[in-house]
């Protein structure tokens, strides 16, 4: 049992140590990441490989090999892109059924399902026949994130660390796919299928995984469980001194119920800086081009001119890059603060893809793509300088924020609407991505450079620190200070907010919020 520390929530101070409990469930639950994170890349491995385009996609092998055809366009090809963004549109649906089950069954039950889901769907795709089968099979992929459990477990002080064990696990999923594609390339004609099938192992660990875990004490007692749910808090807390926590998480569990329909609820005035923070943090995230890179990593570097082996081996550095990020982030983020990486990362962003839009626009042509050694060398440093500034920003940052700002009597609610905008995003440039390099062709880094100008403003101007403030806490100590969203919290006296007041203790609030 690690040193402990207190937790301050809504005025009182919670004691609070690292237990090896809170740090088992969090990998576990984590691992949802892994899964995600394989999905997303063993997807452009896969789709470069010659067996498999000649199994499903024959027309794009005889364009990959025909000299007269565009190096942008080779791979330009609807059906192949639906195949890597299938999954994501399927999640649009799965996250709304993701809240109605955390709601009712709890968060590890969730958990459980989703799993589940995602081995059948590894069946479907590791035995593919035809294209129906394979776009099935992603289909079966889609589930919803786990970052909530992650939030409502964690102690307070180290909430955005262990937070960002979802991100982590998700870089760690995108390395170990692409070190699979890496090896199943030279395994003909079926290792693409061996490549699909291996996404079983974090399958396999996240269902075994929600076996064991405890599900949150906020979960618990939402659904009336109280005496295990103040159990289940001495255990994460590791102290008997838990009454004023478990009084608060009472009161919110109390209120929340109150609420009966909680997408309404987030319409209301007093939630719109939450809801429009969660929303724009989703659409930026995939804006930046990040999705585009992971998923076509080794379609990308074959149309720059690399050989198939080498586009693999750079999509490995890549994704190594994004795992050793990560960690800066994980260190970082409770100690600088969200808007210092996401500020810090949007210049660095921004002048890496410039310089590959600088770099392509003069040495890659529709005919030619022989960059040269050195310009290859840059070109992969820009896009690991790129990655890398992404992975301690944007990629877990924008699933941290919306899952800590967020009241109890909307964060089920909040949380699909976040991952479901995620989804459609992650859909949408999945889908996009190849016909846009084929017409942008290296003007496609400017686009996304000039999103990243735009989300950098957004988050200088309107995104207001959280770091160190517990959920309980953010209207009183966030909303209420800041410079805009202020104007959206005239109006506490008329709903009952859990956190709008100060605790006394014993499950009430000095304020006599009602209904």
């Amino acid at each position: 049992m690690a040193g402990g520390f207190s937790v301050s929530g809504s005025g009182t101070e919670f004691e609070a140590k690292i237990t090896p409990i809170v740090i088992i469930s969090c990998i576990m639950a984590a691992t949802g990441g892994l899964m995600f994170g394989y999905d997303v890349g063993i997807s452009g491995g896969v789709t470069s490989m010659d067996d498999f385009l000649r199994e499903f996609f024959p027309s794009v092998l005889k364009k990959k090999h025909e000299d007269k055809e565009s190096n942008y366009c080779k791979y330009d090809n609807q059906g192949l892109q639906l195949f890597t963004s299938s999954l994501y549109l399927a999640g649009l649906t799965a996250t709304f059924f993701a809240s109605y089950t955390t709601r009712r069954l709890g968060r590890r039950l969730t958990m459980l399902i989703a799993g589940v889901f995602f081995i059948i769907g590894v069946i479907f795709n590791g035995a593919a026949q035809n294209l129906a089968m394979l776009i099935v099979g992603r289909i079966l992929l889609g589930c919803g994130a786990v970052p909530l459990f992650l939030s409502e477990i964690a102690p307070t002080r180290i909430r955005g660390g262990l937070n960002i064990l979802f991100q982590l696990n998700v870089t760690i999923g995108i390395l170990f796919a692409s070190l699979v594609n890496y090896g199943t390339a030279k395994i003909h004609p079926w290792g693409w299928r061996l490549s699909l099938s291996l996404a079983g192992i974090p399958a396999a660990l996240l269902t075994l995984g929600a076996l064991f875990v405890v599900d949150t004490p906020n979960s618990l007692i939402e659904r009336g469980k109280l005496e295990e749910g103040k159990a289940v808090l001495r255990k994460i807390r590791g102290t008997d001194n838990v009454e004023p926590e478990f009084n608060e998480i009472v009161e919110a569990s109390r209120v929340a119920q109150e609420v009966k329909h909680p997408f309404r609820n987030l319409l209301q005035r007093r939630n719109r800086p939450q809801l429009v923070i969660a929303v724009l943090l989703q659409i930026f995230q995939q804006f930046t081009g990040i999705n585009a890179i992971m998923f076509y990593a080794p379609v990308l570097f074959n149309t720059l001119g690399f050989k198939s082996d080498a586009s693999l081996y750079s999509a490995v550095i890549t994704g190594a890059v994004n795992v050793l990020s990560t960690l800066v982030s994980v260190y970082s983020v409770d100690r600088v603060g969200r808007r210092m990486l996401l500020l810090e990362a949007g210049v660095q962003m921004f002048l890496s893809q410039v310089a590959i839009a600088v770099v392509l626009g003069i040495k890659v042509t529709d005919r030619s793509d022989n960059l040269g050694h050195a310009w290859a060398i840059l070109v992969v440093v820009m896009v690991c300088t790129f990655v890398a500034s992404f992975a301690w920003s944007w990629g877990p940052l924008g699933w941290l924020i919306p899952s800590e700002t967020f009241p109890l009597e909307t964060r089920s609610a909040g949380q699909s609407v976040t991952v479901c905008v995620n989804l459609l995003f992650t859909f949408v440039i999945a889908q996009a991505f190849l016909s846009m390099l084929c017409h942008l062709k290296y003007a496609i880094f400017a686009f996304f450079s000039a999103w990243v100008v735009v989300m950098s403003f957004f988050v200088l101007f309107f995104l207001p620190e959280t770091k160190n403030v517990p959920i309980e806490e953010m209207t009183e100590r966030v909303w209420k200070q800041h410079w805009y969203w202020k104007r959206f919290m005239d109006d506490d006296n008329h709903h009952v907010v859990p956190n709008g007041g100060k605790s006394n203790g014993n499950g009430t609030y000095n304020n006599g919020a009602t209904v």
